[in-house]
């Protein structure tokens, strides 16, 4: 062999072994945040995390849950957004962030709403406390039942704003990216206020009508182009905490910092990691809007069943996979036994990357088939008889 096709087979080797060689991994996010963590909203999974389940105070992060339980209180239709509320001498006395709300005054609901996304309100979080659950105790007792509904085992509330510096009133990264997690996705609208920069409100009170301009106080909506949301947070003790939502090229992401040391490293983190979390994220989206066959039904009042998939399929790969060697598997039975009701489930979609399940997606029954009686069979063979 000559010298130059031993210099061209030496690099053809080392080209292919350099293609055998795993990817280098993206380098870790660095924060000044002893506490983080970074979620895919849509599928809760985590992207990256630092001693997320620790128990620190949450400030007005808190207000996370309270939004919540509010926008659980909407779902229900026993209030609406056109509720008046009043602000009773107690919200009226809250310290820290504030409307500035007097006492007797009366604001839509939905005004109490963007008192808290906007500009953190507590004596507007006090107020709509008190209008859902006669009073802040037992309002805080439904965002202590919602937390264990959630399964957030290091979550307790002693406030509905975030004020006390009570070591009973605490949380962790995670449990704040859950809830966050539960907010935006299950009640959207939300981000409708988060995003707001600045919006006047009208007091209306005995001594007469005046402006105020409400101020977003989280500062990456000006800062960081794809932000939606969310909520900010700060006290001596909890020092500064931030919950900040973004979307971008159809991923939803929540970076979660706690106990950041100044005001700016807090927004300065989220966008460390949010940048982070755009730069290793693909996501894989199956609509499936294909039409299933139905399922024969035995023993029903009908004889098939078309079934329906539950939901869309997403799948966050962080880890530079080829997202188009995704494979997609239907499992259903045979047949099924009636009665069967609407909504059950049926079988399922699979789907498997290079061989590994990375999840799946339940089939369910369109309609309710109930079990076919001595009369359901008469009516059966007179159709039949009818064809022939």
């Amino acid at each position: 062999m000559n010298k130059f096709l031993k210099v061209t087979l030496c690099y053809v080797m080392c080209f292919i072994f350099l293609l055998m060689m795993p990817m280098k991994a993206v380098a870790a996010p660095e924060v000044d945040a002893p506490s983080y963590i970074l979620m895919e909203a849509s599928t809760g999974k985590v992207i990256c995390e630092e001693n997320a389940q620790e128990r620190r105070s949450p400030a007005s992060i808190t207000k996370i849950m309270t939004l919540l339980v509010i926008f659980d209180h909407l779902g229900t239709g026993r209030v609406n957004l056109d509720s008046e509320v009043m602000t009773s001498a107690y919200a009226k006395s809250m310290g820290g962030s504030q409307v500035f709300l007097e006492e007797g005054e009366v604001q839509t609901l939905e005004t109490i709403i963007k008192c808290i996304a906007v500009a953190s309100g507590n004596d507007a979080s006090v107020a709509a406390a008190e209008y859902i659950a006669g009073s802040e105790a037992e309002f805080v007792k439904l965002m202590n039942q919602r937390a264990e509904e959630m399964g957030l085992t290091d979550t307790h509330f002693e406030d509905c704003c975030g004020l006390s510096d009570s070591d009973d009133h605490y949380t962790s990264a995670k449990d704040v990216a859950l809830m966050s997690r539960e907010l935006v996705t299950k009640y959207p609208q939300i981000l409708d206020y988060t995003k707001i920069w600045m919006e006047d409100i009208i007091h209306v009170t005995n001594q007469g009508t005046s402006n105020f301009t409400l101020s977003s106080t989280n500062k990456l909506l000006k800062m960081y182009e794809w932000t939606t949301g969310l909520k900010t947070g700060s006290t001596s003790k909890a020092l500064y905490c931030l919950s900040a939502t973004a979307s971008k090229d159809n991923i939803d992401l929540i970076a979660v910092v706690m106990g950041s040391p100044t005001n700016k490293s807090r927004f300065q983190d989220a966008m460390t990691l949010l940048n982070y979390g755009y730069s290793v994220s693909a996501m894989y989206e199956d609509a499936n809007e294909d039409k299933l066959p139905s399922v024969p039904v035995k023993g029903g009042i009908l004889d098939e069943l078309p079934i329906v998939y539950k939901e869309p399929f997403r799948y966050l790969d962080i880890a530079g996979s080829n997202l188009a060697g995704i494979e997609k598997t239907i499992s259903l039975p045979e047949e099924v036994r009636a009665p069967v009701k609407r909504g059950d489930a049926i079988g399922e979609a699979v789907y498997k990357l290079n061989g590994q399940r990375i999840g799946s997606v339940s089939i369910l029954a369109d309609v309710t088939i109930d079990k076919a009686e001595y009369k359901d069979y008469l009516v059966k063979v007179w159709k039949l008889f009818c064809r022939l």
